[in-house]
């Protein structure tokens, strides 16, 4: 899920060259005092030693540059009050930095999409703890540092992923074959989730898994409830099946009339699986990563030629996990600079020739699925995805593009913010409200005034009263988001 250049230091830890050590900055000389008797000093000029925290790909701590520039022109002295230790969050996660001298304590909000916030309860309670302390009370009171505004995030996957979502609604409503090849946003968005995925994996992994079952389950059984409801009312009686509606390890079990709206959940059962298998599929890479990222589309060869797998659910998991496992290697690769050390001829060259094959392969079997539609064929899919993503993630990196102009368009960077920070909710209830825009669409032929004058029989027509209908249940429903984020319940983020 950037979804990464400027703020302070060298990018991937090459270090933060304020001075030629680790976090060394040596203060002014000449600043006068007075000592115990009240005769003017000279403080000597002195190591100052401090550690900034680790360069985020997903936000711009310009404002902790800001503070290694301040802190060449003030004084020792005023350092020495605040706390002896700094906060910040890190695309939503909340990591606590022992510092080795003290600073302003910085506390950007928690930023949304696919992130986390593991331990911030925890250190809340443990600030109030210090505030209840014998004689902390005052001095916390009395010097309360500056708090600097929220860093920006990087625009260019958080574009990306408001682009999925909308190809995804726009082809649930228009059912264009060719809107996979122009923008394939499933593989798009694994490729988001691993590169988040293998940033939040320098964490312990079990905190990690733990965290995204968290964030993912209470939106899904929230929406569930629902859905289990409508089908249980029109006919539908469960068995032992029923648990993956409480862990979708598996598809979720349902009938014929709530097919429209439970079919999706392959996206989740999917991104659930890549979630449990990262600690695993992580090590593997980093052992050999060009290898391994190459061996990652075998799988999806061997399904289509050799093997096609078990006829059941575990069948249909290994099909989707095939298919975009490179997507998500890819997110690997990102992160740790693979695609950026990568000559840019070879890249092109490999990402084109895998669109070709794709492309090629979805042409030329048209008779065997009915359709060039990428999502009816998983081999071309992969490779049609593999060679779009690396494009999109090795342009990321090579270019350091951010999309940080975007900041300027305040309502567009609105949008932006809103659909990642909703993406589970919209993604989830995007089906029932275009289901729910048939028959409302349907009434308005009842009112001659509509009739007259409104498109009812357009398409576009019902797209855009889908898309009214979604933004209700954000409203509705995007809260729970918030709530299994651990934060406070917003109509909008």
């Amino acid at each position: 899920m950037s979804w990464e250049q400027q703020g302070y230091g060298q990018r991937h830890g090459q270090g933060y060259p304020y001075d030629q050590g680790h976090g060394q900055q040596q203060y002014p000389s000449g600043y006068e005092g007075y000592d115990g008797n009240g005769q003017p000093q000279q403080y000597v000029q002195q190591p100052y030693p401090q550690e900034y925290p680790e360069h985020s790909e997903y936000g711009e701590y310009s404002e902790y540059a800001q503070y290694a520039q301040n802190a060449q022109t003030t004084p020792y002295s005023q350092y020495s009050q605040y706390p002896g230790h700094s906060e910040y969050v890190e695309y939503g996660q909340g990591v606590a930095v022992d510092e080795t001298a003290t600073l302003p304590t910085v506390e950007p909000p928690t930023v949304e999409s696919e992130s986390e916030s593991e331990s911030a309860p925890e250190r809340e309670s443990e600030r109030e703890q210090e505030r209840e302390a014998p004689g902390a009370a005052k001095e916390v009171l009395d010097e309360s540092p500056p708090k600097l505004a929220a860093p920006q995030r990087d625009r260019y996957f958080d574009t990306l992923r408001a682009l999925a979502l909308i190809r995804v609604v726009a082809y649930h409503t228009f059912g264009w074959a060719w809107a996979g090849m122009v923008f394939p946003s499933m593989g798009v968005m694994f490729g988001l989730a691993g590169t988040l995925m293998a940033k939040s994996l320098e964490r312990p992994a079990a905190k990690v898994v733990k965290s995204r079952l968290r964030r993912l389950l209470p939106p899904f059984w929230f929406w569930g409830v629902f859905v289990v409801l409508a089908m249980l009312i029109h006919d539908w009686m469960p068995n032992w099946e029923i648990v993956y509606w409480i862990v979708p390890l598996g598809d979720p079990p349902g009938n014929a009339w709530g097919e429209q709206a439970w079919e999706i959940l392959w996206y989740l059962r999917t991104y659930l699986w890549f979630v449990l298998l990262s600690p695993l599929l992580l090590r593997l890479f980093r052992l050999a990563p060009i290898p391994v990222l190459a061996l990652s589309l075998a799988p999806i060869l061997v399904l289509t030629f050799v093997w096609a797998g078990p006829d059941n659910r575990v069948g249909t998991a290994m099909w989707d996990l095939s298919t975009y496992l490179f997507c998500w290697m890819l997110g690997f690769a990102h992160r740790d600079g693979v695609l950026q050390r990568m000559k840019p001829a070879l890249v092109v060259v490999v990402s084109l020739a895998a669109i070709a094959f794709g492309g090629w392969y979805a042409f030329t079997h048209q008779a065997e699925f009915g359709t060039y539609d990428l999502d009816e064929n998983p081999l071309a899919q992969a490779f049609w995805s593999a060679g779009f993503v690396m494009l999109l993630m090795w342009a990321k990196a090579y270019f350091g593009i951010d999309f940080a102009w975007l900041t300027r368009f305040r309502r567009t960077n609105r949008i932006v913010t809103v659909f990642n920070a909703r993406a589970v909710t919209i993604y989830l209830w995007h089906e029932i409200a275009l289901i729910l825009a048939v028959p409302l669409v349907d009434q308005f032929w009842n009112v001659p005034a509509f009739e007259k004058y409104l498109p009812l029989e357009s398409q576009w027509f019902m797209f855009g009263v889908g898309w009214l209908l979604i933004g209700v249940f954000v409203l509705l429903c995007g809260w729970v988001e918030d709530v299994a984020a651990r934060k406070k319940p917003r109509l909008l983020p």
